[in-house]
């Protein structure tokens, strides 16, 4: 049965909250993250990327406009560009609430770029990736722009397939990526590295070749990319991905714009990298739940999906379609869940207007159902629910858990199976 809209766009958050982007092979790819990925902005990757000796565009960050002014003076370049710092992509096509057209405005006039920054800084910025209010721009990025003569494609990422780090690169940059792949794979090049041994001499040549680079060119970009594996290696990262690695008509070889994801476990000795995570346009549901290690994505139905797993998650939203439904969102308790977080998961999902059922779907594995089914009458007491609740529980401990459901007193409609309880959930509501 092909997936639906609602089980794709939970697919499609997860992706976003979690993604460890693979392009070697779709079929391997792997989400595996309990929490809210870190999200830097463009300044914060370049500035990684400079204290690693990578070479990227001069730029400085300003807040306000008389900063940005200063800024485009300092840099005294031919030519600047001004970005607005959003996380959002499409900031080319975006438009501000003050009228301004675009979040990214070449000038060779230092003055323009102050009232361009007058007219960013404080006002919403809407793209096609950022809600339909927008999202208020704090900082500006003030940079050198240079001409590209040629664009590539370059990535240091862990992949399954090679048991470690690998590099992946193409001499057709600038695009996505996935395209090249799929239309044109004989340029797409790869190297496994050794994690012991890391990048050799020869294979950054080669890499550098296959990605067109010649002659003096291809030594310098050599050595970009032995810089950007050291970088992988210091900022415990999953991915580094610059596209375009660029060729510029002065004969300099620059990382124009780069994507990094990192390692989540190693937040413990990159506090200086999570520190930078910019959470302002994080929704404030998601950033809830993160707190106690819960996953939530919000969705536009009425029927909230309380359930453990991803895949399971995007059954039950299927299930619920399939009957005539729409699911409001689904929370995701993972495994080692505790009484706690089933209580403030209930918090969550009764918070928001939309939801006229709750439809609870667990498969006991790791989880214990008994915990489970504490959590629900807890908080179905003390939160006093007045929307109908559909509970479906299998596995671990599961007859305790139906005796402490039953025994509650709580009008809480059982079901069977998955099937059944969908059913159930969509006909409270029609009532």
């Amino acid at each position: 049965m092909a997936a639906s809209m609602a089980s794709q766009a939970v697919a499609k958050g997860l992706r976003i909250a979690t993604s460890k982007h693979i392009l070697l092979d779709k079929a391997k790819c792997t989400w595996l993250s309990p929490r809210r990925w870190l999200n830097l902005q463009e300044y914060q990757s370049k500035k990684l990327m400079q204290e690693s000796g990578v070479a990227v565009q001069r730029f400085y960050v300003a807040d306000t406009a008389s900063e940005a002014l200063e800024a485009a003076k300092r840099l005294n370049a031919k030519e600047i560009v001004l970005k607005a710092q959003i996380l959002a992509g499409g900031r080319g096509k975006g438009v501000f609430d003050s009228g301004l057209k675009g979040g990214v405005h070449l000038t060779k006039d230092p003055a323009v770029v102050g009232e361009l920054a007058n007219k960013m800084l404080g006002f919403n910025l809407t793209t096609k990736q950022t809600p339909k209010e927008g999202v208020k721009v704090k900082t500006v990025m003030v940079a050198e722009a240079l001409d590209i003569t040629r664009e590539t494609y370059f990535a240091i990422l862990m992949d399954r397939s090679f048991n470690g780090p690998v590099m992946v690169g193409s001499p057709q940059g600038g695009m996505d990526i996935e395209e090249v792949a799929a239309s044109t794979p004989e340029l797409i090049f790869k190297e496994a590295i050794d994690i012991f041994e890391g990048v050799r001499d020869d294979q950054a040549l080669r890499m550098a070749a296959n990605l067109g680079f010649k002659g003096a060119l291809q030594r310098q970009a050599a050595d970009q990319i032995k810089r950007l594996y050291d970088l992988f290696l210091k900022v415990d990262a999953t991915q580094v991905e610059v596209n375009p690695l660029g060729e510029t008509p002065e004969g300099q070889v620059v990382c124009f714009d780069a994507k990094i994801n990192f390692d989540d476990n190693a937040e413990f000795r990159q506090k200086s990298v999570f520190a930078m995570d910019d959470m302002t346009e994080a929704d404030p549901t998601e950033m809830a739940a993160a707190k106690w290690d819960l996953k939530y994505i919000g969705l536009d139905g009425n029927i909230a999906c309380f359930v453990n797993g991803a895949g399971l998650a995007m059954a039950t939203c299927d299930i619920i379609d399939l009957h005539g439904g729409k699911p409001a969102n689904f929370l995701d308790l993972g495994g080692g869940v505790k009484e706690k977080q089933v209580y403030e998961a209930f918090k969550l999902l009764t918070a928001d207007p939309k939801v006229e059922a709750i439809l609870v779907n667990i498969f006991g594995g790791i989880v214990n159902c008994a915990i489970i089914a504490n959590g629900i009458t807890k908080a179905c007491r003390e939160l006093e629910l007045r929307v109908p609740l559909v509970v479906r529980l299998e596995g671990t401990n599961v007859h305790e858990a139906k005796r402490i459901l039953t025994e509650s007193g709580l009008p809480i409609l059982a079901a069977d199976d998955l099937d059944d309880a969908a059913k159930k959930a969509v006909a409270a509501i029609k009532k």
